[in-house]
């Protein structure tokens, strides 16, 4: 049982420009410098990249191949995929092996398969993109260099992080923002890592919370209801957040079917938000976990339309599950099922060997008065794995088991 305190909370690169000198446009690439839109065919596609972990080791020679590696990966991919929204959901950058006068340069080599393509992209920060040398902020205000980019900042505040925001997706024959929304597109920061530029008297990095914030939360409830009044209707809605949430903790504690679930669940025991912190606010390795993401938990689960919640951090994790009732040692009940999934790590940087991937989501228009999306990975070898839809019976129908297959670089460090 849980303790009244935790009860209560219930009640928060490379150096080298990678602009190119012309664009290349693909002809089913959302128009980056305009509202999305849904495509002539009803179908909107985004591809979400997770955990590149660029930076790491500049100073040996296996940490640029690394960065060279995840570059090829984000190019084969997008040669097969055509996303309408390209999403990096946290950890772009090692930001514990980068220096102050260079860490967010790796944004434009991370960016430049993008820009190549015509592309846009979204991004929330994870607990590696906030270290002594680099920051959410600093790393924003690299990534608005590019007019491809709508990562924005939506929160304001020492405790929010700063990739909170949403994102609305428009029928394509709308004309106007003032149309309503075909569907919302949510980012939260978790937050994690260290304070930027900050040490303690003894010399060590000030650590920060790794939670979505209260504040953020009370604005993502607040922004939604404005929009429901403002639209007179429930907007099917998707989530990104780095850090997954204790749901997805006991999810898996309680069994992930391969055929019904299907993706690879090697982080057993994954790391949650609010993972080592006390209920109290104390984080000294006494405690197993805190409780404070349970208002972003509720939140999540309550808001109607919001189908799915997409979180890295957990390199060996891609399956997605369906949280739809309450579960052990937990007090938070889910008003509405919501999909909790795992995308696949992309980046040769970070731990492990799993064949390197982005998950793809395709929301169709049709499918959205359900509130259904399809999804699938797409390897770095071009293979498809996992492909599913997110419906109403998601986790009790049938799929092939994912193959875990690894993929390795002799020249780069694990």
């Amino acid at each position: 049982m849980f303790s009244a305190a935790f009860i209560a909370l219930v009640c928060v690169a490379s150096t080298v420009d990678a602009r190119p000198l012309a664009k290349r446009y693909y002809p089913n690439s959302t128009d980056p410098f305009g509202p999305l839109t849904f495509k002539a065919d009803g179908t909107f596609q985004i591809s979400v990249f997770e955990d590149l972990h660029f930076g790491e080791n500049a100073w040996d020679q296996w940490g640029p191949q690394q960065d060279i590696n995840s570059v090829i990966v984000l190019n084969k991919i997008l040669d097969k995929e055509s996303p309408g929204l390209v999403v990096l959901n946290g950890d772009l950058i090692t930001g514990e092996n980068t220096f102050l006068e260079n860490s967010t340069t790796y944004v434009d080599q991370i960016v430049g398969p993008l820009v190549d393509r015509g592309l846009t992209w979204a991004s929330t920060y994870g607990n590696h993109d906030y270290d002594y040398n680099i920051s959410g902020n600093a790393i924003l205000a690299r990534e608005k260099q590019w007019k491809n980019s709508r990562t924005t900042q939506m929160v304001f505040g020492d405790d929010a992080g700063v990739s909170n925001y949403y994102l609305p997706v428009y029928d394509g024959n709308c004309t106007s923002e003032e149309c309503a929304p075909e569907l919302l597109l949510w980012f939260f920061d978790s937050r994690g890592g260290f304070k930027y530029q900050q040490k303690h008297e003894n010399g060590d990095r000030v650590g920060q919370p790794d939670w979505v914030d209260f504040s953020v939360v009370n604005w993502f409830l607040q922004t939604n209801a404005e929009l429901v009044g403002k639209f007179g209707k429930t907007i099917p809605s998707l989530g990104f957040v780095h850090i997954p949430t204790f749901a997805s903790y006991m999810l898996q504690q309680g069994g992930i079917d391969p055929h019904a679930e299907p993706g690879i669940n090697d982080d057993y025991p994954l790391a949650p938000q609010a993972q080592g912190w006390c209920a109290d606010g104390r984080n000294d390795g006494t405690c197993d976990y805190g409780g404070q993401d349970i208002p972003f938990m509720q939140a999540i689960s309550t808001v109607p339309g919001m189908m799915a919640v997409f979180s890295g951090h957990d390199h060996g994790d891609t399956f997605c599950a369906k949280w739809d009732k309450q579960l052990p040692n937990m007090t938070v009940a889910p008003l509405n099922g919501v999909n909790l999934c795992f995308s696949q790590h992309s980046g040769y940087g970070g731990y492990g060997n799993w064949e390197r991937g982005a998950r793809q989501l395709l929301v169709s228009k049709s499918k959205l008065k359900n509130l259904a999306v399809d999804s699938w990975i797409r390897l770095e070898s071009g293979s498809v794995v996992g492909s599913i839809s997110l419906n109403a019976t998601y986790g009790q129908d049938w799929y092939p088991a994912t193959n875990n297959t690894k993929t390795y670089c002799p020249t780069c460090h694990y």
